[in-house]
């Protein structure tokens, strides 16, 4: 039976966090992804959004698109101090839309550390019977 849920969890660790996201589609489960990243830096209930970033970003395959996305809402967080506050995703020809909703980051108080990188090690994006499953790591 298709997965009708969607959600994420993650697992902090000394120099890393570990994120595992599902979903019934491709782009809502890298948006969770993303979720699950910025909640690990300022909890549950991110401030309310000033402005939107959009990107179409490129990958070989459903892993390599998950690590663009959540590149990007890193390089935005530290090169422009903007915290994705919701994230859309649209697939494309070539890859992902993705239009972040973002506020400032010194808006708010964090509570974890600021990730700097994604890792790809183990980092998986799947489709499965029940919808799709993802799974990162990023470096704090």
């Amino acid at each position: 039976m298709p997965r009708t849920d969607a959600g994420h969890r993650t697992a902090a660790h000394t120099a890393d966090l570990r994120v595992q996201a599902w979903a019934p589609t491709r782009e809502e489960c890298v948006a969770h992804a993303v979720a699950a990243v910025v909640e690990s830096v300022v909890g549950a209930g991110p401030p309310p959004a000033t402005t939107t970033v959009e990107r179409d970003l490129e990958g070989a395959t459903d892993a390599d698109l998950l690590a663009a996305v959540i590149d990007e809402a890193v390089y935005l967080m530290e090169t422009r101090g903007l915290l994705p506050t919701a994230t859309e995703a649209r697939a494309t020809p070539t890859g992902l839309r993705v239009r972040f909703a973002m506020a400032d980051v010194d808006a708010v108080v964090p509570v974890g550390a600021v990730p700097k990188a994604v890792s790809l090690h183990q980092l998986r994006c799947e489709r499965g019977p029940e919808g799709w499953w993802c799974a990162v790591t990023v470096d704090v």
